[in-house]
């Protein structure tokens, strides 16, 4: 009997932000003739990770290489779907599968249920079989530095299971390469103190320094490197429990407080802008319901206190009002932000807004559909009828789509904030 061909599977984690998207696109658009499927998973309303890699043209063009999971986490509530799918992709005509986990995923529940796949009977392998080849995280250091003392606030012994910090630290234990991301943005110094704290949680993983997520791209793909009981015991908590008792070490943990004040790093094009004149509406979602500590019903988005909503409107932003709000005004509340919109300067041109911590950046993302001649027009809309699902008959497909990602976010205020940016 033929052997069935096993897919390996590359999951990328690593907290909201940190630029899983970013090495994502790298590794799609690598050309190397490696078939690519991708699952992007987002634990919002709008899966703007999954539209941003299909617009990009690098999968999910006519095909079914790119599968979105959201409105939920692959670790619990779409764990199922997460299995179907990649059963799907391996009957494919794939080399490789790639998984975006949402950032406040955590690794463990999605390694067990990839791993337990093939005892799951025909069903779920058929023509092949996938294998997790390597789990890396994505560690963002400027935000380790601005947010979390240096990462020193990760070593701090009176962290609680709803903490944020508990959610990184579990990304950076349970993985094989860790990918250091901003690096240049600071110092030689915080550099070393942020190594110095990974290394004190997850000694053996690989640790990678980069920007913008450019790295190797062979040092990620076909590793062999995941083993579920290695990874399992590797984090440095594991290796002390199971130490012998005369061995043990006496470990000062020192407790650092420090101030979530946030310089805002404008990458503005202020020579860009747009036009609209609609209301807006506010759609709140809730996400997650299980940790893999105690499975009785309680999510990441519960328990860490995190929850979404997407701000929507028609009408353009002012630039100026808008870099006020994001410079003076943004709620320490918000954790990312992500989205597209534009501006009355220059209606024309859309943007893709993003903020991660302290920084934020607007960039091009292209035309509008609506500015394109009639006839133009109409042959894009043939090809692709879902662009009238948004489409306005002010407005075309201008918009402002906003997804927020915090922690106890007063989205009414955050809303009237974005209302008194729109143009009227």
């Amino acid at each position: 009997m033929e052997k069935k061909k096993t897919i390996p599977v590359l999951l990328l984690t690593g907290y909201l932000g940190s630029g899983k998207t970013t090495l994502l696109n790298r590794i799609l658009n690598n050309r190397k003739g490696i078939r690519f499927a991708v699952i992007v998973n987002d634990i919002g309303e709008v899966n703007i990770d999954a539209d941003l890699i299909a617009k990009g043209g690098i999968v999910g063009q006519n095909d079914d290489s790119l599968v979105p999971l959201q409105n939920g986490c692959i670790c619990c509530t779409l764990k199922m779907d997460l299995v179907s799918q990649l059963a799907d992709l391996a009957d494919g005509d794939f080399d490789y599968i790639v998984i975006e986990a949402s950032g406040i995923c955590e690794p463990e529940p999605i390694a067990q249920t990839i791993c337990a796949m093939p005892s799951m009977g025909e069903q779920y392998n058929r023509k092949a079989s996938v294998a997790l080849d390597c789990i890396v995280t994505v560690t963002d250091a400027l935000r380790l530095r601005d947010e979390f003392a240096g990462g020193e606030s990760l070593t701090r012994d009176n962290i609680g299971e709803e903490d944020i910090e508990n959610l990184i630290i579990q990304q950076i234990e349970f993985c094989n390469i860790i990918l250091l991301n901003k690096i240049s943005e600071v110092t030689k110094e915080e550099a070393a103190q942020i190594k110095g704290v990974i290394r004190a949680l997850q000694p053996t993983a690989e640790i990678i320094e980069c920007d913008f997520c450019d790295v190797d791209f062979d040092r990620l793909l076909d590793t062999h490197k995941f083993d579920f009981e290695k990874v399992a015991t590797s984090a440095t908590w594991v290796k002390e429990i199971e130490k012998p008792a005369d061995h043990e070490h006496e470990h000062h943990h020192h407790d650092h407080e420090h101030d979530h004040h946030h310089e805002h790093h404008h990458d503005h094009d202020h020579d860009h802008e747009h036009e609209h004149g609609h209301e807006h509406c506010v759609h709140e979602h809730g996400v997650c319901h299980c940790h893999h500590h105690h499975h009785h019903g309680e999510g990441e988005a519960e328990e860490y206190g995190i929850g979404t909503f997407v701000y929507f409107a028609r009408r353009p932003f002012s630039l100026n009002k808008f870099d006020w709000f994001c410079a003076k005004n943004w709620p320490k509340s918000v954790i990312r932000c992500k989205g597209v919109c534009y501006f009355k300067e220059n209606p024309d041109m859309s943007y893709l807004f993003e903020q991660a911590g302290s920084q934020k950046r607007l960039t091009e993302a292209g035309r509008w559909y609506a500015t394109a001649p009639e006839e133009d027009l109409e042959i894009l809309l043939a090809r692709d009828p879902g662009l009238m699902h948004d489409w306005d008959p002010e407005y075309g497909d201008r918009m402002q789509k906003l997804v927020f990602i915090g922690r106890k976010m007063d989205r009414a205020a955050i809303t009237a904030a974005l209302d008194a940016c729109l143009e009227s």
